[in-house]
């Protein structure tokens, strides 16, 4: 294994990282998630996997994070237009991990956005289709309806999928009362989450201060929908 994989994985760096970009935020008047649902903060990674450098650190991070969770496999495949180009580092970064890195034995995967009408699955579905244990990577999650839509589409595939990992989870929960983690495991894959809401927000709180109304709307926020109350002090 390289550095990356004997450095570990510090929670603390990952949260400072996501805080210090600005992945974290806030609405002071709320707006409609893809989830449909309407929200006083956001999760926003885009900042971060359009920076060179940043995404750099990022997929660092998320390869450390995946050692630390003893995950081995073979490729890391981002959710269409989710984490595309964070998982197509990270992929790259992971092969040469790997000590039989060597021509033809490991694929970049690549989902295509919007399938193709005509086809095999391969080609279908995947500009690189991913090969041998598969772990699913999206940036945020919610109620987890794209990842779960991939997770579907790589079995349909026969890809076997060993997990599923988000960069940071909302800590919501859908219609059913059901959390991210409990949808996937009810298709046999266990999810991770790199970072969670209920940890970021009281200090992306505490630094951009925006205000006690946009608390109580949170806090209302994650009375309806949140895995667990959040307060703010």
């Amino acid at each position: 294994m390289s550095n990356l994989g004997n450095s570990g994985f510090s929670q603390r760096e990952f949260d400072d990282f996501v805080l210090r970009h600005g992945v974290i935020g806030f609405f002071q008047e709320p707006i409609k998630l893809k989830s449909g649902r309407m929200s006083n903060w956001y999760v926003n990674w885009r900042t971060v996997s359009e920076d060179a450098y940043l995404l750099d650190r990022l997929t660092d991070f998320a390869i450390r994070f995946i050692h630390s969770r003893s995950i081995v496999p073979a490729s890391i495949y981002g959710v269409p237009e989710g984490a595309t180009k964070t998982a197509v580092i990270a992929q790259h970064k992971l092969a040469k991990d790997f000590l039989d890195y060597a021509p033809g034995r490991y694929v970049v995967p690549m989902g295509r956005g919007k399938p193709k009408e005509h086809g095999a699955p391969k080609d279908r579905f995947f500009l690189g289709m991913p090969r041998g244990k598969t772990l699913v990577l999206e940036d945020v999650t919610t109620t987890g309806g794209s990842l779960l839509g991939t997770i579907d589409v790589l079995a349909e595939a026969g890809v076997p999928v060993i997990g599923a990992m988000g960069l940071t989870d909302r800590n919501e929960v859908g219609e059913d009362g059901l959390s991210v983690g409990m949808r996937t495991s009810a298709k046999g894959v266990p999810y991770h989450a790199m970072s969670n809401a209920l940890d970021l927000l009281p200090k992306a709180y505490k630094m951009i201060k925006p205000g006690v109304e946009i608390a109580r709307a949170i806090e209302g926020e994650f009375e309806r929908y949140g895995t667990k109350q959040i307060t703010f002090s």
